[in-house]
Parts: C-alpha cells; sequence; structure tokens
C-alpha cells in the first residue's frame, strides 16, 4: 500500500450524546510519530476512533488519500490498521491465528499468512506463545499480539491507542522501536499514551482535554 500521505481531520466535533470532541483540526504526518496526550476521559481514544472511520464525526471531516475514514459502517479503510486498548483479540484462537486472520481478510492464503505472523510475532519476541490461546497469555503478551496484528499488514496509518499500558520498560522498547521502523517506511503513526517516554520520543505532541485540543 502506498504511504507518505498525511491524516487530516477538520474540524471534527463528535456528540452522540455528550460532547465528546470540540471542534478538533489536526494533521497526523506520514513518516513522523504522533502522541496523543491528557487525562483519562479526555478525548483520546475518541479522536482516534473518528481518524481512522470507526465512528462517523457529528460535523466536520476525517480524511485520507482524499477521501473520508468513515465508509459508513464501521470498518475502517483497509489502508488504516488499529491497536486496540482492549485489544480486539479472538478468545478461542491461538496468538497465531490472531495474527494470520488479519492478513486472511487482505486476502492472503492461510499458508502465507501463518509464516508472516510468525515473523510479526518474533519481532515482539513472543513467537515462542504462537500457539497459546490468547485466553491463556497476560495482559502484557496481549498486547504484543495485538501490536503483531496490526503491523503484519503493513497499512499506511497505525493507530495505537495505549500500546505499551500493560508493559514493562524493556517490551515498551521493542514496541517503540517497531513503531518507529513503520513511520520511517512512510506510514502516519499515532499513538494514544500516558507514558512519558513514549512522548519524548515521539517526533510530534498533540494533547487533548474535554475534548479540545491543547
Amino acid at each position: 500500500m502506498t504511504t507518505g500521505t498525511d491524516l487530516s481531520l477538520q474540524g471534527v466535533t463528535y456528540q452522540p450524546g455528550p460532547l465528546l470532541l470540540d471542534d478538533v483540526s489536526v494533521t497526523f504526518p506520514a513518516g513522523k510519530v504522533t502522541t496523543v496526550s491528557g487525562p483519562s476521559g479526555s478525548g483520546k481514544t475518541t479522536l482516534l476512533s473518528v481518524a481512522g472511520g470507526l465512528v462517523a464525526p457529528t460535523s466536520g471531516t476525517a480524511t485520507y488519500a482524499g477521501r473520508p475514514t468513515w465508509q459508513g459502517n464501521g470498518d475502517p479503510r483497509p489502508e488504516i490498521a488499529f491497536v486496540l486498548q482492549v485489544y480486539g483479540l479472538v478468545p478461542i484462537l491461538s496468538a497465531r491465528e490472531n495474527v494470520a486472520i488479519a492478513l486472511r481478510a487482505r486476502g492472503l492464503p492461510w499458508e502465507d499468512a501463518g509464516d508472516r505472523a510468525e515473523s510479526a510475532l518474533a519481532r515482539f519476541d513472543i513467537a515462542d506463545l504462537g500457539d497459546r490461546q490468547v485466553e491463556e497469555l497476560s495482559g502484557g503478551q496481549m498486547q504484543r499480539v495485538a501490536c503483531a496484528r496490526a503491523l503484519v499488514v503493513e497499512a499506511p496509518v497505525l493507530l495505537a491507542d495505549e500500546p505499551t499500558s500493560e508493559l514493562d520498560q524493556g517490551n515498551v522498547a521493542v514496541v517503540l522501536a517497531a513503531l518507529r521502523a513503520e513511520a520511517e517506511r512512510g506510514c502516519v503513526v499515532v499513538i494514544a499514551t500516558h507514558d512519558p517516554a513514549i512522548e519524548e520520543a515521539a517526533d510530534h505532541r498533540v494533547t487533548i482535554d474535554g475534548g479540545r485540543l491543547g
């Protein structure tokens, strides 16, 4: 997939009831790591959800490559990959199968998907967990499986919601290095985080509070 295109929000308001995003305009540049920080409930997850097309803005636009990210059904465009705060893994599948199904959804045969899933797990030092069911994994292990699943599809936009919250310092460094590598190949990389180390390592920093950018 083509990289090098920015992700842009213009005048975005999201008000499904309460006002969660208030007139947000921001550009997430390709080839850079951008962090979104703010207190719990500030709108970080909502901002990523609108940016990535999981939910439709009440007003304003979220666009990538000249087209809205919202497709009308809550499914992200193929160009956009998520690391969800709740992981979004299938409990009855193995770690390898959870990564492979992201590739199968894009039409890759099972054998090829399995091989690439194995490599993706190795990137996060969890290749030895490939046969383990998700329900047998710790929170930190599930978090790294979720990262492997998002990165394996090589999407040009990667949106990661608290991808290191369950990890020790060593594994934070592993995840950050992987995200940095995605940016270096021209991807948009946006990380919602409370971690000062992640913020310090970012190219750009965005703060949000009460649904408004700081």
